[in-house]
């Protein structure tokens, strides 16, 4: 395994901002992993596990650390029974492994087509799009425990899922390495289409997971949430804020208060999800709003973007300047879906 010292995080984010890492790792292999920890262990270094860089914003001053970017590849695939496990490996690239299970007629994942990153970042996050969440599909995480020193098998149970959270990025944040994440998936199942748009384009039919997963691509280019060369809004962090969930009487309350024209939909027993992007727009930020080198993207209102040459303090800045505004406004505090890296 070879080590790096200050090697520049900006190229690796999709936000393209950021100061270097004290020393960098890419590892390879799970035997490469337990010696990055450890290196850093042996010198009291902190780390930050690095996966496609696509849902985080590194510091100016950048990780005075251990940086451990994941290079594990390899997929592998069992059928037990009627249903398909697939196993993917944490560096593997998550939206090419959507498009082979799609190919192979595989469903479960097909509505979170174009979500940058790896598939180490997943099960972090409980990432999800358009009606589906990847909790509904993980059965194992196969992960590096930084406190036993070895590696272990969490079950979809032990790993807590919740709207955007999970223990990896909650109760035990600074526990695990995820390693590789086991699927599973529904040989010629049906597309799940629950998503507004998605309803309205396919009528009353049900399309092909091809079909579907074309789809959600053509969706997410229209709000610039398929990272492309040439898109001026292309350097952000997708989403930068989750839409926040409260109790449907205080939702009843905040409806009141403006006319009944609060959008929401069902989170839950008892709960109400309202969109991020319509209170940030209510708040005064539009799509297109600019302030110096940051701004709200053209074509998402929750995506905050580095129109260019822009520095992670800029973007805490806006950042900042929409909660307060939000806050202000409705009275509800926006969480951040980005995880902070170094010091701010």
């Amino acid at each position: 395994m070879n080590i790096s010292e200050n090697v520049p995080l900006a190229p690796l984010t999709t936000l393209e901002v950021g100061g270097p890492a004290r020393f960098f790792a890419s590892v390879e292999t799970e035997d490469e992993v337990i010696e990055a920890f450890g290196f850093a262990r042996e010198r009291g270094l902190p780390v930050f596990v690095l996966g496609g860089g696509s849902n985080i914003l590194v510091s100016d001053k950048g990780f005075e650390g251990l940086v451990v970017r994941i290079a594990l590849k390899g997929l592998s695939q069992d059928s037990p029974g009627e249903d398909m496990l697939v196993r993917a490996a944490a560096g593997e690239n998550w939206d090419s492994f959507v498009a082979r299970c799609v190919k192979d007629d595989l469903a479960g994942i097909e509505c979170m087509s174009g979500i940058p990153g790896t598939i180490g970042g997943t099960p972090v996050q409980n990432v999800g799009a358009y009606g589906q969440e990847v909790s509904e599909t993980i059965i194992a995480v196969r992960c590096f425990d930084r406190q036993a020193e070895g590696i272990v098998e969490l079950s979809n149970e032990q790993c807590s899922f919740g709207y955007r959270t999970s223990i990896f990025n909650t109760i035990e944040r600074e526990r695990y390495m995820v390693l590789s994440v086991l699927y599973r998936l529904t040989p010629g199942g049906n597309a799940k289409i629950v998503y507004r748009e998605l309803v309205d384009r396919f009528a009353d039919r049900q399309p092909s997971l091809a079909e579907t997963r074309e789809a959600v691509l053509t969706i997410r280019r229209s709000k610039s949430m398929v990272i492309e060369k040439d898109d001026p809004n292309r350097r952000s962090a997708g989403s930068f804020f989750k839409n926040p969930i409260g109790e449907t009487d205080k939702f009843k309350e905040l409806n009141a208060r403006f006319n009944g024209e609060v959008p929401h939909f069902p989170a839950g027993s008892g709960k109400e999800k309202i969109p991020a992007a319509w209170l940030i727009e209510k708040a005064g930020f539009q799509k297109g709003f600019e302030m110096g080198n940051v701004g709200i993207s053209t074509n998402h209102s929750l995506a905050i973007v580095n129109r260019g040459g822009a520095s992670a303090a800029e973007i805490v800045e806006l950042k900042d300047a929409i909660q307060s505004a939000v806050n202000k406004k409705f009275g509800i505090e926006l969480v951040p879906e980005p995880i902070f890296v170094g010091e701010f």
